[in-house]
């Protein structure tokens, strides 16, 4: 089987540990060249170092225009461009609205909001050199509907999907999609169930990060090229119930 993304090149956010991890895993046995971005850096490197020279790893913190500007500069000067991006990186909080802070808030939405919002400015130019590219935003079920306790980080799943449709429309004459994955219950260290041996999910289990990596690697491939500006919802069939 051809390797779908040979000669390509992407960056992926929050790709150091659990489901940015698998991505990075899985866009590299497809023949992807991948750069990773986080703020684990030890993590990123032992990831990078176990995948070979197609793989390198940078310190990004999504909320900094100047890690961002350094990110997709190594992309294009160590491997000749830029293809991809996945807007993995995020930060879960669990937390009723009343005991949440001003400073909650703000660093929740900083992350999983203006990191994806910085990451699309910051790509475009560069996937436009190329003719075109795919960005795949790593929404959540929670902005698909509600959960106690979920207040600000359902807030800034809900706006990445209309982020989502707003990039797709103002970059699709450049030829860059934007869509975005919606996974339910996965088992990660973010995970508030991590470890259970069921979840609340139609098929009564948690997903393995693979599981949703298969749909974002899909997303970013030229098999989705009739894909934009939408939603995947990955959640072992919850919203059923």
């Amino acid at each position: 089987m051809p390797h779908r993304f040979e000669g390509k090149v992407a960056i992926v956010t929050g790709g150091a540990r659990g489901q940015g991890e698998r991505i990075v895993r899985t866009l590299a046995r497809e023949g992807c060249s991948v750069v990773i971005g986080d703020v684990l850096d030890d993590l990123a490197k032992t990831v990078a170092d176990d995948l070979g020279d197609s793989v390198v790893h940078t310190h990004l913190d999504v909320t900094s225009p100047e890690d961002w500007a350094v990110t997709v500069a190594l992309a294009t000067s160590a491997f000749g461009g830029l293809d991809v991006l996945v807007n993995n990186a995020a930060i879960y909080r669990k937390q009723l609205l009343e005991d949440e802070t001003v400073a909650d808030l703000d660093k929740v939405l900083a992350v999983n909001l203006r990191g994806p919002f910085l990451g699309i400015q910051s790509v475009a130019p560069a996937m436009r050199a190329r003719g075109g590219g795919s960005i795949v935003n790593v929404s959540s079920l929670a902005g698909t509907t509600s959960y106690a306790g979920h207040g600000s980080y359902s807030m800034s799943k809900w706006a990445l999907r209309g982020l989502t449709r707003t990039a797709a429309i103002e970059l699709e004459p450049s030829k860059i999609r934007v869509n975005a994955v919606l996974p339910g219950n996965l088992r990660t260290d973010m995970s508030p169930t991590t470890g259970s041996p069921e979840a609340p999910t139609g098929l009564k289990r948690q997903a393995d990060p693979q599981e949703t990596a298969n749909v974002v690697v899909f997303l970013a491939s030229d098999d989705a090229s009739f894909v934009n500006g939408t939603d995947i919802v990955a959640d072992g069939g919850s919203l059923l119930g």
